[in-house]
């Protein structure tokens, strides 16, 4: 093998772990099991994926990019605490992008697509009667992500998924009862506009469902993490 061909594989055996670390914050994120402003100490990412502490970093400047992590001089990296003015721009943003994926979504839609979203929310729906917050949250974001895909729209596609992100977080620092508040009827009324190609009725409850959203928070209330890192980063409920 050549001296090329070596040092590629080290950077791909060697990006392995920090997309470990990746796929790990941004997944408890989505599912609020990693809160606003809990810290994400090194050498703890170190120790739990088994990787140098330069691997730990560039995963966490990735998700600096993606606004999930904060990295304050001298205090280290913490999971992002959205302000109530940056909760207000992410649901406008988020208003703005799954509107523009609407007229997409109508014309591009197939059966299978509608079997998906349907299934989607019967999960959804058994997970919040089971009492399984963070799958319910999953879910929610997997019914929501299922609209850019559909739309064949991969830079949409990329924002959504990162404001889905963050809007997690904002609901878990903001909202009264810590929930998605995705109502099972909003997103079935969803796909029966979709099902029905009306764009003027997809685009305005798509609307509603997101201000019913936003207009369940409380910018008095803050979260606060009861959970240690491992914990929080390995459970699969809480």
């Amino acid at each position: 093998m050549t001296k090329s061909k070596l040092k590629k594989l080290a950077l791909e055996v060697d990006e392995i772990p920090e997309q470990a670390i990746i796929s790990s914050i941004t997944a408890a994120v989505s599912e609020q099991r990693l809160p606003a402003g809990t810290k994400l100490g090194e050498q703890m990412l170190s120790d739990l994926f088994n990787c140098n502490r330069a691997n730990v970093r560039r995963a966490l400047s990735t998700l600096a990019t993606m606004h999930v992590v904060q990295l304050q001089p001298n205090r280290g990296a913490f999971v992002s605490t959205p302000s109530p003015k940056e909760a207000g721009d992410v649901f406008e943003a988020r208003r703005t992008i799954e509107r523009k994926l609407a007229c997409s979504v109508i014309e591009n839609a197939g059966a299978e697509d509608i079997i998906n979203m349907r299934a989607t929310i019967t999960a959804e729906a058994e997970a919040r009667a089971l009492g399984d917050k963070p799958a319910e949250l999953r879910l929610s974001r997997e019914f929501h992500m299922h609209l850019a895909t559909i739309a064949n729209n991969q830079v949409l596609e990329k924002f959504l998924s990162e404001l889905t992100l963050r809007t997690t977080l904002i609901i878990g620092l903001y909202n009264k009862i810590g929930s998605s508040n995705c109502a099972e009827d909003e997103h079935l009324g969803i796909v029966k506009a979709i099902e029905a190609r009306d764009e003027a009725q997809l685009i305005f409850l798509i609307d509603q469902h997101l201000n019913h959203l936003e207009s369940g928070l409380d910018f008095q209330r803050t979260a606060q993490p009861f959970y240690s890192l491992s914990e929080q980063l390995t459970a699969t409920h809480i």
